[in-house]
């Protein structure tokens, strides 16, 4: 069991990035070609590997005033069809330049809030991606679906499961009633127990409930209280966010009483107890902010060192290509990312030019693929075998980052990395700062190229 050592955090949990991509998007430029991505496209059909589909759905019918997302808050419903015209548009036009036999073993629909799409146009949408791309059927895909409590009711449940999707996330954030006030999201504990039953009912694979801690009348006492109430219904998986206030960037922010906010020494407070509780209660700790429960995919993953990282967070299908529809969705092609705009207009127009909506992204070189597979080993196995690398590399990895292995001496006296034969390994004392720990191999971060992240932890 990770002990989660408040001095420990106070050292190494100043910003960083979090690694859903190396390099992270932070890097991301506006020299990638529309000829780039559609190149690492036909190589993934080459090499027939799987899909990962994404599709963002950036309305949501309230503001949440805590949000940092790309959305689009308006109660017209309406709206939305003009969105998915074009959606749909978008869909026809990547799925022509994807080889037809390759399979869906992914996918995942976030927001904004999907479930702002009525059952209609769910369903449409679920029907025209099977027609130009090949789900999987017998539930054998990992479909999953970003809902609202607020949004959903039985049997609008029963129809996102009998479409395909067999997992659900969850926004819960907190369950005190003051604190919901203070953020505008007023979700009772009755409301969300609800969804669980009904998600049991129906067959759900799994659950995931976001909780978030530094919201404003949150307390270590409070936080406490609603992790409680949360356990109660056993969701498989548990991701506990940090809140980071930055009203100059998001305005909506700005409706939040900065006095109400919890102190720095609160907040850690609420996240040491917060992760000690979820420990407590059988949850184990995948890496950064994400639990599971043992037997929950991901961690078993995780024990057997299958798990990778990609711009949905954890997953389990690393090595297949993620192709993003929507306005601000990434792609991740191999070597290739390729972010599309983020204003509705420009993503429009693209769309409606017939071209793969770009507007900026990234090119890896053979460093940064190296370095790639550095950081994300060491995040997602938490070990390196340095054997290995270089067998698949053609490098010596003390040489070719003697220089990032100068910086890791701190780290090592401090038992947070060791050897262990020719493995680099993260200790369990490591593992809650290893965003920190694999900084030095990050040559952005190292060099100040970096833009201001949120805190690692």
């Amino acid at each position: 069991m990770t002990t989660w050592n408040p001095d420990l955090i106070r050292r190494f949990g100043g910003p960083g990035a979090r690694y859903t991509s190396y390099p992270p998007a932070t890097q991301f430029h506006e020299e990638l070609r529309v000829e780039d991505v559609e190149t690492a496209v036909e190589a993934g059909n080459r090499e027939r590997r799987d899909l990962s589909l994404y599709c963002h759905i950036p309305f949501c019918a309230t503001v949440c005033y805590y949000c940092a997302c790309n959305r689009i808050v308006t109660a017209n419903r309406r709206r939305a069809v003009d969105y998915l015209a074009h959606l749909k548009t978008e869909l026809r036009h990547k799925a022509s330049l994807v080889a037809p036999q390759r399979p869906v073993v992914q996918m995942h629909w976030g927001g904004g809030t999907p479930t702002f799409l009525n059952d209609a146009q769910i369903t449409e949408l679920v029907y025209d991606l099977a027609r130009y791309f090949r789900l999987l059927e017998d539930d054998r895909g990992d479909y999953a679906m970003e809902i609202d409590p607020r949004t959903v009711d039985r049997s609008r449940l029963g129809l996102i499961r009998g479409l395909g999707f067999n997992r659900l996330s969850l926004g819960v954030q907190d369950l005190d009633p003051r604190v919901q006030q203070a953020v505008n999201r007023v979700q009772p504990l009755d409301m969300i127990r609800r969804v669980f039953d009904d998600a049991a009912d129906f067959g759900f694979h799994s659950i995931n409930a976001d909780m978030i801690y530094g919201l404003p009348w949150q307390s270590e006492s409070s936080l406490a209280r609603s992790l409680e109430q949360l356990i109660e219904l056993r969701p498989d998986r548990i991701s506990m966010y940090n809140y980071a206030h930055l009203p100059a960037r998001f305005k909506i922010q700005r409706q939040i009483a900065e006095r109400a906010l919890p102190s720095p020494s609160e907040k850690l407070a609420m996240q040491v107890r917060g992760g000690e509780m979820l420990q407590q209660a059988g949850y184990e700790l995948i890496g950064m902010d994400h639990f599971a429960l043992p037997d929950d995919e991901m961690a078993v993953a995780r024990r057997q060192g299958r798990l990778h990282r990609n711009f949905q967070g954890y997953t389990l299908h690393g090595d297949a290509d993620l192709i993003g529809f929507g306005v601000s969705s990434i792609s991740d092609l191999g070597d290739v990312y390729a972010q599309a705009p983020k204003r509705l207009e420009d993503w429009e127009e693209a769309v409606a030019g017939g071209r793969w909506p770009l507007e900026r992204g990234y090119k890896l070189n053979r460093d940064d693929r190296l370095r790639r597979a550095v950081i994300m080993g060491l995040l997602c196995d938490l070990r390196l075998d340095l054997a290995a690398f270089r067998e698949q590399w053609g490098v010596d990895f003390t040489d070719y980052f003697a220089d990032s292995l100068e910086q890791l001496g701190e780290f090592e006296n401090l038992g947070l990395l060791c050897m262990e034969g020719s493995d680099l390994v993260i200790t369990d004392a490591g593992r809650l700062v290893a965003r920190a720990l694999v900084q030095p191999f990050d040559r952005f971060a190292v060099t100040g190229q970096g833009e201001r992240f949120s805190r690692i932890i």
